[in-house]
């Protein structure tokens, strides 16, 4: 009797875990934004922006929020290192991709990449946040303008919302994270992932 009350209690109060993946070109500001998503959320420093160097293969940050737990793998922009970036999908509830709005050099690199990870067969579904970074420099384009550069037509099964912002200050970074975790909740990839998960757990 007390296995099935604890068991029910654990279901009851546990918190949801999210698999979220970040993803954009090289130098695009992800580990700085995965940096400031702890300090935020973590209510601690993060790593100084001196110390932070471009990430060789994988970063792992985890924070809790209200009722859910995040789990965000950022992921090497480099060419040579996209080729790890599907070997996460398959388990993302969400794709957090982050673009330099100020490095116009940039844009179609930014989008040849973008295109080839939503249409992966492994991200039926997604909700998708573009993060439009460094909105602090003066170079800078509005997420509107960048949305014209970006291949999302035809997303009907895919959320998406695009947020500008800045990994250095942090602005735009709460407002986007909750968008996420909204999207997260009714999103029915998370309910394929739960029930794969669930399932997993029985045999």
């Amino acid at each position: 009797m007390f296995s099935l009350f604890y068991g029910l209690w654990q279901h009851v109060f546990s918190k949801a875990e999210f698999h979220v993946v970040i993803l954009g070109v090289h130098k695009a500001g992800k580990t700085t934004l995965l940096e400031k998503v702890k300090s935020i959320y973590l209510k601690e420093k993060g790593l100084p922006h001196d110390r932070i160097v471009p990430t060789v293969g994988l970063n792992i940050g985890r924070i809790e929020d209200a009722n859910v737990k995040l789990v965000f793998w950022d992921l090497g922009g480099q060419p040579g290192l996209r080729t790890i970036w599907e070997k996460y999908y398959e388990e993302a509830h969400a794709v957090l991709y982050v673009i330099d709005s100020a490095a116009a050099s940039s844009f179609e690199d930014a989008k040849s990449a973008l295109e080839k990870v939503l249409h992966h067969e492994d991200l039926p579904g997604v909700p998708l946040l573009i993060f439009a970074n460094k909105q602090e420099f003066p170079p800078a384009v509005t997420e509107e303008k960048l949305a014209r550069h970006l291949p999302l037509k035809g997303l009907d099964e895919s959320p998406y919302m695009f947020q500008g912002g800045s990994a250095y200050d942090g602005t735009g970074i709460k407002g986007g994270i909750d968008w996420l975790v909204e999207e997260m909740e009714r999103s029915k990839r998370t309910e394929v992932l739960m029930a794969r998960t669930e399932t997993a757990e029985k045999i």
